[in-house]
C-alpha cells in the first residue's frame, strides 16, 4: 500500500476527508421532506407510497453492501486514492438521480451514490490510524464520528432550504457539486496525486458519460428535432429514455466501461478477493432488504423477506467457507481478534440502540402528541443533536480514560435514559424533562462511537486497518436494521396483546394507546441492548488508555 502518512497537511486532509463523510450521512436522510416530490418527478403518484421505499433503502444496500471490499481495498491502494474513487461514484450516482425520470433508473442513482458514500466512512477512520499514532487518535476519531452525525442532523434541513427555493433535482446537483469540489480537495491537501487511468478505461469512461447523460436528460430540442431525434424514438410501446437507441448505447458502453475497469484492476482484485466480496456482500445486501423495506410501525419482515434471509443464510455460510479456505481472504485472519470482537459486538448494539430513538420517537410523538411528520421529526432533533456533541466529547475523553471506560459510562447514560423513555405516554415529550432525557440518550451514544472506533483500529495490524473500520461501521448498520427488526416484532406481540384485551370493536383512542405500549416496549428493549453495550465495552474495549505517544512523535504531527 502506499501510505498516506506522509502527507503534509494531515489536518487539512481529515477537515476533507470528514467533510465528504458528513456530506454521504445527509444524503441518507436529505430525501426525507423530498420523497413526494421525487415520486412525482418519476411519474409515480404520493397513493403508491410503498414503491418510495427502494429510494432509502436503495442508498442503503449501495452502502453496507460494498462496505467490506472498499474496507480492504483500502489497505491494498492508498487511502487517498480510494476517497477519490468513491467521491467519483458518489457524483456519478448523484447525476444520475438528478437526471432520472423514471423511478428504476433513481432507485439505480441511489444505490450508486449508497456505494461512494458508504467506502468513505472506513477509509477516513483508516486515515486517522495512518495519520495519528496509537493514544493521540481519539480527538481526529471523535471528529469524524460527530460530523457523521452532524450530516445525519443537517441532511432533512438542508433538503428543506433547498427546495424552498428549487425542486428536488436541484438537490442532488449540489451534491455532485459538492463531490467534486472535496475531490478536488483532497488532491490538493493529500500530497499525492490521482493515479493514471488506462486510455481505454478513460475513453469509455467520458463517451459512458456523455452518451448517459444525453440518453437520461433527454432534452426537448433534440428530442423533437426531426433527424437529431431518432436516437430517442423509444422501441416498441415503452416509454423508459433507456428503451431508446441512445438509452441502448449508453447501457452498452455502461457494461463496457464496467468490464474495462474490472479487467484493468483484476490483479487489484484478486488480491482484495472478489469472491469474498461478493459473497458477504450478497448475505449483507439480502438482510438490508430484508428489513430495511418493511414499514418498522407495522411488520418485521419486508415482503421479500422470506426468501431473503435463507439466501443470506447460505450466502453467510459460503463465505465463512470461503474464508477458511481461501490464500488471501477478504477479511485477513487476525483482522478481528480480542478487543476488536468485543469492538464490533458493541457497535452493534450501539446500531440498535440508536435505530430505536431514531424510529420510534416520530412514531410516539404522533401518537401521544398528535404531532404531523414534520412535528414529529423536529422533536427527534433533540435527540440527534446530542449524538455528534457526544462523538466529540468522547474523542476527547482517549486521551484520559480508556476505551471501555468512556464507551461504558456513554451506553450506561443512554440505557438509563431509555429506561426512562420506556415510561412515557401521553403528554410526556411536551414535558421539558423529555429534551433532557433525549439529550441524556444521545450524548450517551455519542460517547461510544469514538471508543468503539479506537479500539477496532488498536487491535488490528497496521496493514488492514481500512477492512477493521469497515467491519465496524457494518457492526453498527446490521445493529440497525435487524436490531430495529426484533425489537419491532417484541413490540408488536405486546401491542396485539393489548389490542386483544380490549372492549371489541376497539375505538381509534385505545388503538393509540395500544401503539404507545408498543413503543414504550421498544425503548425497553434499547435500554436493555445498551445496558449490554456498556457491559461489554467495560470487559473488553479496556479501561486504560490506548498506547503512549513520545515527544518526538507529539511534534511531528
Amino acid at each position: 500500500m502506499t501510505s498516506p502518512s506522509h502527507s503534509p497537511r494531515p489536518r487539512a486532509l481529515l477537515a476533507v476527508a470528514s467533510t465528504a463523510v458528513a456530506l454521504a450521512a445527509a444524503d441518507t436522510y436529505v430525501v426525507v421532506l423530498a420523497l413526494t416530490d421525487m415520486m412525482t418527478g418519476v411519474g409515480v403518484g404520493i397513493d403508491a407510497l410503498q414503491k418510495a421505499t427502494p429510494i432509502v433503502s436503495g442508498f442503503l444496500l449501495g452502502y453496507i453492501a460494498v462496505l467490506p471490499l472498499i474496507g480492504r481495498l483500502s489497505d491494498l491502494v492508498s487511502r487517498q486514492r480510494i476517497l477519490l474513487g468513491c467521491l467519483t461514484v458518489f457524483v456519478l450516482g448523484s447525476a444520475v438521480t438528478a437526471l432520472a425520470a423514471e423511478l428504476p433508473v433513481l432507485i439505480a442513482g441511489r444505490v450508486v451514490q449508497g456505494v461512494g458514500g458508504g467506502g468513505l466512512v472506513p477509509a477516513t477512520l483508516a486515515l486517522v490510524a495512518d495519520l495519528w499514532p496509537r493514544g493521540r487518535r481519539g480527538t481526529p476519531l471523535g471528529i469524524v464520528g460527530a460530523v457523521q452525525e452532524l450530516g445525519s442532523v443537517l441532511g432533512p434541513v438542508i433538503g428543506a432550504a433547498i427546495l424552498a427555493v428549487a425542486d428536488w433535482r436541484a438537490i442532488f446537483w449540489l451534491n455532485a457539486i459538492a463531490g467534486l469540489v472535496l475531490a478536488v480537495g483532497i488532491v490538493a491537501v493529500g500530497g499525492e496525486r490521482p493515479h493514471r487511468p488506462y486510455a481505454a478505461t478513460l475513453a469509455l469512461a467520458a463517451l459512458t458519460l456523455v452518451v448517459g447523460g444525453l440518453a437520461l436528460w433527454a432534452p426537448e430540442r433534440l428530442v423533437t428535432d426531426v433527424t437529431l431525434g431518432a436516437p430517442y424514438v423509444p422501441f416498441g410501446e415503452s416509454d423508459s429514455r433507456l428503451a431508446t437507441p441512445i438509452g441502448a448505447a449508453a447501457l452498452a458502453l455502461c457494461a463496457a466501461w464496467i468490464l474495462v475497469a474490472v479487467w484493468n484492476s483484476r490483479s487489484l482484485l484478486a488480491r482484495a478477493d472478489l469472491l469474498g466480496a461478493l459473497l458477504l456482500g450478497t448475505a449483507l445486501g439480502c438482510l438490508v432488504l430484508t428489513f430495511a423495506a418493511s414499514d418498522p410501525e407495522r411488520e418485521v419482515v419486508g415482503p421479500l423477506g422470506w426468501v431473503l434471509l435463507p439466501v443470506a443464510a447460505l450466502a453467510a455460510a459460503a463465505y465463512l467457507w470461503h474464508h477458511r479456505t481461501a490464500q488471501q481472504p477478504l477479511v485477513p485472519r487476525g483482522t478481528v481478534s480480542g478487543r476488536g470482537v468485543w469492538a464490533l459486538l458493541v457497535s452493534l448494539l450501539v446500531g440498535v440502540a440508536l435505530v430505536a430513538v431514531i424510529v420510534d420517537v416520530p412514531f410516539l410523538a404522533r401518537l401521544a402528541s398528535g404531532a404531523d411528520q414534520t412535528e414529529a421529526a423536529f422533536v427527534l432533533v433533540r435527540f440527534l443533536v446530542a449524538v455528534p456533541v457526544g462523538a466529540l466529547v468522547g474523542g476527547a475523553l482517549l486521551s484520559r480514560a480508556g476505551d471501555g471506560v468512556v464507551a461504558g459510562v456513554g451506553l450506561a447514560l443512554s440505557a438509563a435514559g431509555l429506561l426512562l423513555m420506556s415510561g412515557w405516554g401521553k403528554g410526556s415529550l411536551e414535558h421539558a424533562s423529555a429534551t433532557a432525557v433525549l439529550a441524556l440518550v444521545g450524548l450517551g451514544l455519542g460517547l461510544a462511537l469514538a471508543p468503539v472506533n479506537n479500539a477496532a483500529l488498536a487491535a488490528a495490524p497496521e496493514d488492514v486497518h481500512g477492512t477493521a473500520s469497515a467491519l465496524v461501521v457494518v457492526a453498527r448498520m446490521v445493529g440497525m436494521v435487524a436490531g430495529i427488526a426484533l425489537l419491532t416484532a417484541i413490540g408488536l406481540h405486546r401491542y396485539y396483546a393489548e389490542v386483544a384485551a380490549m372492549p371489541q370493536p376497539v375505538p381509534p383512542a385505545q388503538l393509540a394507546t395500544a401503539g404507545i405500549v408498543q413503543v414504550q416496549t421498544i425503548f425497553l428493549g434499547a435500554a436493555i441492548a445498551a445496558g449490554a453495550g456498556a457491559a461489554a465495552a467495560l470487559a473488553g474495549l479496556g479501561l486504560r488508555p490506548t498506547g503512549r505517544v513520545d515527544d518526538e512523535a507529539a511534534r511531528v504531527l
